[in-house]
């Protein structure tokens, strides 16, 4: 089985996400470059990143008129990303779109609801109903929108697998049982998230913050 599991690499210095990549390759499946990293280091970062040999997921994020997102997605075809993600509140022709201008064999993945927001953020933005409620409607729309899959948290992975048998699930915000949360309001451990049907297991802090990185991205290989 392939290792589902992609390092996040927001380092704010490109030669300390390349060692550590280089470091941990060897443990983790692909890695994950986000909003921080690629604007601190755009496609040359990437690139640089690229040379170590695994796939890339390109969290972006992205979240605009679907024009925009569409020249967006065309501009990082040269980056070869095996993974993108925009937001699916961003609606059905935004994401679309999206997915018309993707290169082939990108996948393009909705973000439902941020792993650090809860029920209390979401009333707090005129969103009625719980996370869970919230998640499953913007799945559905994705699904509609011919997206790959989506992005959530562990804590609703489940439900939207059970309705999506062939989509692809990305799972952030995961932790050992024994580590703590940090921003991170709705976590699992990466050995449930994967039980219950996660595609991807994007694991960073508990990686990237560890002392040893390398028996850090051993130990949670271990668990799957």
């Amino acid at each position: 089985m392939t290792n589902p599991v992609y390092l996040a690499l927001d380092l704010p210095r490109l030669e300390d996400a390349k060692a550590l990549a280089s470091k941990v390759k060897a443990h983790v499946g692909g890695l994950k470059l986000g909003l921080e990293f690629f604007c601190a280091h755009g496609h040359h970062g990437v690139h640089e990143i690229a040379r170590v040999g695994l796939p890339i997921f390109l969290d972006l994020k992205l979240h605009d008129i679907p024009n925009t997102v569409a020249g967006a997605m065309q501009a990082i075809h040269v980056l070869e990303p095996t993974i993108v993600t925009v937001h699916a509140s961003g609606g059905r022709a935004m994401m679309e779109d999206a997915k018309a201008a993707a290169a082939n064999g990108t996948k393009v993945v909705a973000v439902t609801m941020l792993t650090s927001l809860d029920e209390r953020d979401l009333q707090r933005t005129g969103v009625t109903g719980g996370a869970h409620d919230q998640v499953l409607r913007l799945a559905e729309l994705a699904h509609t929108a011919g997206l790959d899959g989506i992005v959530c948290s562990g804590r609703e992975v489940k439900a939207v697998h059970d309705q999506w048998k062939d989509g692809f699930f990305v799972v952030p915000g995961l932790r050992l049982p024994d580590q703590t949360t940090g921003d991170q309001k709705r976590v699992v451990s990466p050995r449930q998230a994967r039980d219950d049907g996660a595609s991807v297991l994007v694991v960073g802090r508990p990686i990237s913050r560890a002392e040893d990185p390398v028996a850090a991205a051993r130990t949670v290989e271990a668990t799957l």
